[in-house]
């Protein structure tokens, strides 16, 4: 069984302090199960004294970002040795905001991708649709261009080692969800796109669904068979808010 991941993508938010109190609540109330794994993303500047304090939990530590470059003259960038030297495990690549807002290609995404691997971090690969790619039923095909990029660089093997978070891009921050059949007939594209060329990596594969979600509306998305958790981003800065959502999981496992 692949069991739940639930992560945490706090984005640009917090303090020392914040960050603390946060952490401290997701550990203190974390539920004891072997199939459902948390993970937190701080920004940057809280990666350490985050990996300090999740010293001894089950917690897991991931980043929001990593250069694709793996050390040189780009400064302000982060190279994945670097979040491995602070304790990361985990590292998103490909969110809808830095593809939107700092122009990430599909090429430069999959060049992130594979220098995660390459630093022994588990990359988050994010794919996703904007409303009007919905609207003209172009979900599918923009799901493709983004993860054909991710296959025809480093292969479907890669996927062993790697989670996938699918976030309809008019579903984030909005209040709005996409139902529960929306995000499976998506899920299930994705890891149907896997099977023709490998079905044991595409049955093994963690398939997340990010955009709004909520305790309330948990237990309906990951009911579903090819739903197995969350990329949380608004809900994972109040820590009862994120342990409801990772409560649901449990309850389903």
């Amino acid at each position: 069984m692949r069991g739940y991941l639930v992560a945490g993508n706090w984005k640009m938010n917090g303090s020392n302090a914040a960050s603390a109190e946060l952490v401290d609540g997701i550990i203190a109330g974390a539920p004891e199960s072997e199939l459902v794994e948390l993970l937190v993303c701080p920004p940057f500047p809280y990666l350490s004294a985050v990996a300090e304090r999740l010293r001894g939990s089950g917690v897991r530590l991931g980043a929001q970002n990593l250069s694709q470059h793996d050390s040189g003259a780009y400064t302000g960038e982060i190279a994945g040795s670097m979040l491995r030297d602070v304790g990361c495990e985990y590292v998103i690549v490909g969110h809808s905001e830095r593809r939107a807002l700092m122009r990430e290609s599909s090429r430069i995404v999959a060049q992130k991708f594979q220098a995660a691997l390459d630093c022994g971090l588990i990359p988050i690969l994010c794919v996703g649709e904007t409303l009007e790619q919905r609207e003209a039923a172009d979900t599918e095909g923009v799901i493709d261009e983004q993860l054909n990029a991710v296959l025809d660089l480093s292969g479907v093997e890669a996927f062993s080692n790697a989670v996938i978070a699918y976030e309809p891009v008019w579903a984030i921050g909005t209040g709005m969800t996409a139902t529960p059949g929306q995000a499976q007939d998506v899920h299930r594209h994705i890891r149907a796109s896997l099977e023709v060329i490998d079905a044991s990596v595409a049955e093994g594969v963690k398939i997340l669904y990010g955009g709004s979600v909520k305790g309330e509306n948990a237990a309906g998305l990951f009911s579903n068979p090819d739903i197995d958790g969350g990329l949380i981003g608004g809900a994972s800065l109040k820590s009862d808010d994120f342990l409801a959502i990772a409560e649901a999981a449990v309850a389903i496992c």
